[in-house]
Formats: C-alpha cells, structure tokens, sequence
C-alpha cells in the first residue's frame, strides 16, 4: 500500500482530503493526513507531498495516435512563411537517396501572405524526391511534381467524389489536394512502415503522453493503429488507456468480426465507427449554411443525411455507435438530422441506445444547440483550436465568429463535453487545451485579457472535468475511472501548482511532477522524490 499525504487533492465531490491510500492500483481511501496514516499503519510506503496537488488523471478524447508518433520524425511545416518551410524541406533532402519520400506536417496557408504553395517550388528544393507535405488541419497535402506523377495525377484527372485537385487557370494540377480521397491518390503510394516499426513508434510517444499527464486517449487513426495496440496490449507493453474509434472504410471489417462498441477492457476497447461529413475550416471545405466571407464557397458537404442514415443503420444494428466530424454549421445541421433518424431507428427495432458522437462542432446554428441534449449526442470538442483558429475565423467568418467554439452555449443547453487535442494537428499538451478553455487567449496573450468571444470562456472546474471525468463517463468506464474516489482506479498526476491558486494565463505552463496509473508512477521529474 501506498499512502501520499500533506496533499492538495482535487477531488470534487468528496469531502476536502490531504491524503490518499492507494492499493492493488485503486484508491482505498482519501482524507485527512492522520486519518489515513493512522489508519492504515502497515502500508509499504509513505510519501510526504510537501503541499503538492494531485488531480485525475487527464484524458484526450481525441488524439490521431499514430499520427502523433509519426509526427515525430517528419518535418516541422509550422513555420511563418513558405520560404522557412521550403528550407527545411531542402536541408531534410540532403542526404537522402534519390527516390526517397519527403513527408512532412504543419502548414498553414493562413499564415503566409502568399497563401498555398506549389508543387514547382516544392521541385526547386527536392526535384529528386517525391514529396508529401500535410497541412496543420489534415484535410489538404502539398505535394510536388514528382509525387503527382508517381500517383497519375495530371490535367485529365477528375476530382474523386470526397476531395479535390487544386488547379491553376490552365486546369493543371497545383501540388495542393484537398481531403483524403484526394490525398490518399499520394499518401496510398507511399512505403509503408512495418507493423514491427509502427509499434516502436507507438511505444516511443506513450511516455511523452505521461510527461504530459496524460493516462488515456480516444484514438481516430487507422486500422493498422488498432492492430499494433492490440499487440502491444498482448505483450503488457500499451501502458495507456485507449479508446480505439475505427475508420468507416474498415466497417466490414468490424461487422464480419462481430465486434461491438464498448467490447474490450480499461486498457483497450472499441469506440465508435468514424465518419467524415465535411471539411475543414482553414482551407474552406467545412460546410456551411452561407458561403464564406468575400466568396461563393459554402464548403464541401462529404455526406448527406441519407447516407449517414443508411451507414448508421448498418453500424447500429450491430452494436456500433457513430462518431462523425462535422465542423461546418451546415454539417453539424445535417449530422443531428441523420442521429434524430437513428434515433427513431434504434427505439423502432428495439436496438441499443448507442452513445454517438460530433468530433469538432466547430460552427453550430443556435436552433442545433438543444439537440445535441435532446438526442442524447456527445460534443467532442477541442479547446484549444479556438485560439488558435480564432484569426481564421474572423477572417472566414466574419459576424458569424460567434457561433464558433461556442463551448459556453453547448454547456448551457446540457450537452455532455468531453474535450481533446485533435494532435498532431494541435498540441497533445492538456494544459494548452485547459488554458484555452479557460481564457479563449493564445499563450502569448492575444487577443487580449477577456479573450476571444469572452462569453463563451468555462470555469476551471468544468475544463479539468472535460479532460478527466467525461472522457471516462462517455467510454462506459465512468464508474472507476476519471475521479479520485474510493474503489477508482488509481489514475492521476501530482502539480506544483495549485491551478485554482496561479493566474488564469499560466495555466499552460504546469508540467507534472509525476504520473501513475493504476498507481504505478510511470513517469516522474527530477524534481520529484520517493523519499
């Protein structure tokens, strides 16, 4: 047994406690230090915490796992200008033999004045490698000429029906492709690594999950992803929880299987089918009821609401919930239309009451705020995007900015948030998620001290519970995981901070001390001793 006292512990709804009893990786016991040590005065080990918090353990409810660890060995494309991008391309080029891919991540045309690049000056920097650049949002890749030519694309080519080929005035292909059928035309001819490598990579970004405090994910990546975690998991090695939601292009695979949402254990279990209905925002192909400002684009709708229908009846006749991205106001309109229909589907023929899900919300008409309560449809939500987006959308926007990340006004009309990172397309750090909950501000303190469409900031308490308690509740899992309670499972970080006690604007900067789950410390800083 392990006690840890002179605490303060975060623990809503419990009476106030400064110690903690941990046992066979569960909480025993939490209150007052002599209680506990009194108590229990056989335990194995006792920890003075010097004053320290201890919260739950934080949970990302959507992450591209996969993505994540693959991020780590591709090119930073973030940068503040193409030319900054195309220097770095040409420096990860040298070397390489001729041939080889170029992959790389992070681009933001909304941040270069010049707007999108081209597949010529990608040529002018790596013409001897085929080259895969994709955007911070993951809906659109740069490529270049060599990469076009590899995957057939040219004049003659026609968009495939989910995406798009960017095109010059001439109809020649740009190097820009927008949303994965149009995108995978490349990404599909590129080497794959190995199921052997893709679990290294996994294994290698786990403890930087710790680092960060975080003991779960709800993942969104591939079905090779699920593959590699079931095998890390035989092998004792996948010490994170997982969520595993699966692609739509694998629902056979699942329906042939016989596997249900909610089937596995705390370690690993399966989530929900992944649907797409729109785009993105940044590069114009979320859908929208109005076009964008200064333009006749309203966005590019992936699904109608009779397809969602028929694929939703499919997954729930067999036990599967849905999570759709929708982040276009016209989107999220159609997606609820299509859950108010399986709604009707499932009381109809008896079915299960699936918990489904929106991935983003990102622009909600107020008429569909109700309807995610009403239709019982989880809000899966990303902090952190509306600081980061926030010039994008005034810029796309216009008025309309309010009704975007609108988290206040979904929690006003009782819909159940749980909130996540969407890395790599942002941070995997919970405390930028936390911050920009809590101050619609980007960490430099833009735009300023009331933040971004003010009115729509949440409290502390409700921002920690969306990366703690919900993301567990709405995972079935809510009964032992995601709260420092008695019987729980013993999954949580200790602070220097206090949170409640430090300025709302240094809420990013807390890093965790250590991190254990099921009261095992997986991780600890060199600051933080077991003495």
């Amino acid at each position: 047994m392990l006690i840890l006292y002179n605490a303060n512990i975060y623990a809503p709804g419990q009476p106030p406690a400064s110690a903690l009893a941990v046992d066979k990786g569960r909480f025993v016991a939490i209150g007052k230090d002599e209680e506990l040590l009194n108590g229990f005065p056989n335990a194995d080990r006792n920890i003075d915490m010097r004053g320290n918090t201890i919260w739950p353990g934080l949970i990302d409810a959507h992450v591209h796992l996969l993505k994540l660890a693959q991020s780590m060995d591709v090119i930073n494309c973030e940068t503040d200008s193409p030319g900054e991008c195309l220097a770095q391309v040409q420096n990860a080029s040298r070397g390489l033999p001729p041939g080889a891919w170029i992959r790389g991540h992070g681009w933001n045309q909304n941040r270069w004045t010049s707007g999108f690049g081209t597949a010529e000056q990608l040529d002018a920097v790596c013409a001897r490698h085929p080259a895969y650049l994709t955007a911070k949002s993951l809906h659109a890749a740069w490529v270049n000429s060599a990469a076009l030519a590899m995957a057939g694309i040219d004049n003659e080519t026609p968009d495939p029906p989910k995406g798009s080929i960017q095109r010059d005035q001439h109809g020649k292909p740009t190097g820009i492709l927008f949303e994965m059928d149009a995108m995978s035309m490349v990404e599909s001819i590129i080497p794959q690594p190995t199921p052997s490598e893709l679990a290294k990579q996994i294994e290698a970004v786990i403890p930087k999950l710790w680092e960060l405090g975080v003991v779960g994910v709800h993942d969104f990546d591939s079905l090779d992803c699920w593959k590699v975690l079931q095998e890390l998991h035989q092998r004792r090695k996948l010490k994170i929880r997982v969520r595993k939601n699966i692609p739509y292009n694998n629902l056979d695979v699942l329906l042939e299987s016989g596997l249900r949402t909610d089937f596995g254990d705390d370690w690993l279990h399966l989530g929900s089918l992944k649907l797409f209905a729109d785009g993105a925002l940044g590069p114009r192909t979320a859908a929208m009821h109005q076009p964008y400002e200064n333009s006749n684009e309203r966005g590019l709708l992936l699904l109608k609401e009779a397809d969602i229908v028929d694929i939703g009846q499919q997954a729930v006749s067999s036990g599967i919930a849905l999570a759709v991205h929708a982040i276009g106001d016209r989107a999220n309109h159609v997606v609820l239309n299509a859950f108010d229909r399986l709604r009707q589907f499932e009381r109809t023929h008896g079915l299960l009451h699936l918990q489904h899900r929106i991935e983003h919300v990102q622009i909600i008409h107020q008429d569909d705020l109700p309807r995610f309560a009403q239709l019982d449809i989880i809000a899966s939500v990303q902090p952190v995007h509306a600081p980061s987006d926030m010039y994008i959308s005034d810029q796309q926007l216009g008025d309309r900015a309010k009704y975007a990340y609108t988290f206040r006004s979904l929690l006003a009309n009782k819909a159940m948030l749980v909130f996540g990172s969407d890395a790599p397309v942002e941070s995997v750090n919970p405390f930028l998620g936390i911050h920009a909950a809590v101050t619609r501000q980007r960490v430099d303190g833009t735009p300023g001290k009331n933040g971004w469409h003010a009115d729509q900031r949440l409290s502390l308490s409700e921002s920690v519970r969306g990366f703690s308690q919900m993301p567990a509740l709405v995972a079935k899992r809510g009964s032992h995981l995601g709260r420092i309670i008695p019987g729980y499972k013993a999954d949580f970080i200790i602070l220097r901070e206090d949170p409640f006690s430090i300025e709302l604007n240094l809420l990013h900067t807390i890093k965790p001390l250590a991190t254990f789950i099921e009261g095992e410390c997986l991780y600890h800083s060199a600051e933080f001793s077991f003495d």
